[in-house]
């Protein structure tokens, strides 16, 4: 039974957090305990020392040892003062080091799951759970070790003075201590609860920023900012008034502890007075150790009877990330995975069914094949799936039923950092990361020198821009590039999926948000760049992949028509009917030399 319960505490998150924190910073810990028993040790030791010098000032024969107490005062202060000093800074440093192993974990776990995960967790309530959890696994720690070493240890030796000193009068401090303890037990019923309702307050004020942050153009063109206005307050004043009732929950516990002190040393007084402590009247000296061992068992007595109330609301921080942390990564890589063989980049689809987290299929029993070092266009209606089909090849999301192969391997069977150097990806929504233009790019091959970054920046027409910024190469493009026009992102975009050379490349409207000229310009570095690479484009603009290899029409998650482009004008099917639309009716220049 004994065991049973260990193994349910070790499994518990207290558990778990002191297994896998404590110890692991057990040498920072070590030497701030031993700090801390040293407080301990000589706060007790300054209470005790009261009787021998209050006895020095007060007794005649005790006076020739004035100068030797003094200076034993001074010893103990000064151990009390550097062992104090020690004890901050270590537990600080194993603090922080919790915090930042933490962060490391969840961050590191985070880039593990796959895209979906992201589709259904708020970024908000992420940030919450890293930050805010792994202060609160410190907060934790914190309050354990300094209240079961410093605080019990100190209380521990106050209490041995007293009843060393004055053993009748020490039963008031033990009447006084269990009506705290039972006082602070009824403080606990609500603390867990209102903890979340504010955690939950505070992801909606990070929701908000965010939302505000990224959406500024919107809010202005539809006049939201009252809207958002009310959302933030609505926010706040949650999270003070939560605030409040915490801050009000866990200061009950130092009036009541006042009060009771009081009543203690008010009790001491009139026991002392009334001649009840003994039937030896006290000394002068022993009297006012006792009295000052009391008085300083007030305040780690105080900070006990509050430990209770903080790890309850440690806990549901340390709560939100473990349960993180104890998420099942949405997408695993094989334990048997094998890297991608060399092959010349042939991609199959082999009767896949996908649906989005248990949603009606996207794609239904769909074979089909990509071929090696040819491009094939992906054109039709938006939410016809060909996004999907990107997603399905960078293996972001796994089919329900089939599979999908690169070159004759199963993407399942494969190692992710394999396929990943293989496939190179240009997107509509570019993103940048919030540093300079060269870290940017160079992110696609780290290990490419300046000259091959530049030269990449060149086919994508991309260097007569970027030389004429402020800093060149090394620019800060802002959050997300937005020191840069949309042009501008989409030519380092392509930038970096030249300077990656891989072997398959995806384009998605890669040129969408280009002017003609540019368009032009990048048309002819894409050219380049696919020479002898298998190249999937979606395309809604067909001015774009009329000369691409073979050119596929998905609807409803299938592929209703596929050829070049001649074979399909002249089906007069699908394909037609969006090549008229777009183009009003005019014929190709192969249909008039016909």
């Amino acid at each position: 039974m004994i065991k049973r319960a260990w193994d349910k505490w070790r499994s518990g998150y207290m558990g778990r957090l002191i297994s896998e924190s404590f110890f692991a910073q057990g040498r920072l810990y070590a030497v701030a305990i031993v700090a801390m028993i040293a407080v301990a040790v000589t706060t007790a030791g300054s209470a005790y020392m009261m009787e021998y010098i209050v006895d020095a000032m007060t007794s005649p024969e005790m006076r020739g040892w004035a100068h030797l107490i003094a200076l034993g005062v001074i010893g103990l202060f000064l151990v009390k003062a550097v062992a104090s000093y020690i004890q901050a800074v270590y537990l600080a440093r194993a603090g922080n080091r919790i915090v930042a192993v933490q962060q490391e974990k969840v961050y590191r776990k985070l880039l593990r799951h796959g895209v979906s995960f992201f589709s259904k967790n708020e970024s908000s309530n992420l940030l919450m759970r890293t930050t805010q959890g792994a202060q609160a696994a410190r907060k934790l720690i914190d309050v354990l070790v300094t209240g079961f070493v410093r605080d019990t240890l100190t209380l521990v030796g106050l209490v041995i003075v007293m009843v060393y000193q004055q053993p009748v009068l020490s039963v008031m401090f033990f009447i006084v201590g269990p009506i705290a303890l039972m006082g602070v037990r009824y403080l606990l019923k609500s603390v867990r609860s209102i903890m979340q309702a504010e955690f939950k307050s505070l992801a909606e004020i990070i929701r908000v920023l965010q939302e505000t942050s990224a959406g500024i153009k919107v809010i202005k063109v539809f006049s939201l900012e009252d809207k958002m206005i009310n959302r933030m307050d609505t926010a706040i004043h949650k999270v003070e008034q939560r605030s409040n009732d915490i801050a009000r929950l866990q200061s009950i516990a130092s009036p009541l502890m006042e009060f009771l002190a009081g009543l203690a040393v008010a009790g001491v007084l009139i026991v002392s007075t009334i001649g009840l402590a003994g039937t030896e009247q006290p000394t002068a000296g022993q009297l006012m150790s006792f009295i000052t061992a009391l008085l300083m068992a007030y305040e780690p007595a105080k900070r006990l009877s509050k430990m209770r109330v903080q790890i309850e609301t440690a806990m549901v921080g340390v709560g939100l990330l473990f349960s993180l942390l104890d998420q099942e990564d949405t997408m695993q890589e094989s334990p048997d995975a094998k890297d991608l063989l060399d092959g010349p980049g042939e991609i199959a689809l082999r009767n896949v069914t996908f649906g989005y987290q248990g949603s009606m299929p996207v794609i239904d029993d769909l074979s089909l094949t990509f071929e090696a070092r040819k491009t094939t266009a992906l054109v039709g209606q938006s939410g016809g799936g060909k996004s999907t089909l990107f997603g399905l090849i960078m293996r972001f999301y796994d089919p329900d039923e089939g599979s999908v192969e690169i070159d004759g391997q199963d993407l399942r069977n494969v190692s992710f950092s394999s396929l990943r150097r293989k496939i190179s990806y240009v997107g509509q929504d570019t993103f940048l990361f919030s540093t300079s233009i060269m870290e940017n790019l160079r992110c696609s091959a780290p290990d490419a020198t300046d000259e091959e970054v530049i030269a990449a920046a060149k086919a994508a027409h991309a260097h007569d821009f970027i030389s004429e910024l402020p800093k060149g190469y090394d620019t800060p493009v802002g959050e997300n590039g937005t020191f840069l026009s949309g042009g501008q992102k989409q030519r380092v975009a392509i930038a970096r999926a030249i300077l990656r050379k891989a072997e398959i490349l995806l384009l998605d409207e890669a040129t969408s948000a280009l002017d003609a000229k540019s368009e032009s310009l990048v048309k002819e570095a894409l050219d380049a760049l696919t020479k002898d690479v298998t190249v999937i484009v979606i395309a809604h603009r067909l001015s774009t992949i009329l000369e691409a290899d073979k050119i596929m029409v998905v609807q409803d998650g299938a592929v209703v028509e596929q050829g070049n482009l001649d074979e399909l004008l002249h089906k007069n099917g699908s394909f037609r009917s969006l090549f008229d639309e777009q183009f009003k009716k005019r014929e190709p220049k192969a249909e008039v030399a016909e």
